[in-house]
């Protein structure tokens, strides 16, 4: 059963076998992912301090 590396949640088997790297490693789920990309987008809006 293929889980995120990431935070260990379970993963499909097709989400594994589109996103997993040459090792069959996924690095992030859809959570992670999405969170990381707001985590971004929030520093690149982020005022100078």
């Amino acid at each position: 059963m293929p889980t995120c590396n990431h935070c260990g949640a379970h993963v499909s088997d097709q989400f594994a076998r589109v996103f997993a790297d040459e090792t069959g490693s996924v690095h992030a789920c859809p959570s992670c992912s999405a969170n990381a990309g707001i985590a971004e987008v929030a520093r690149e809006r982020a005022p100078e301090a």
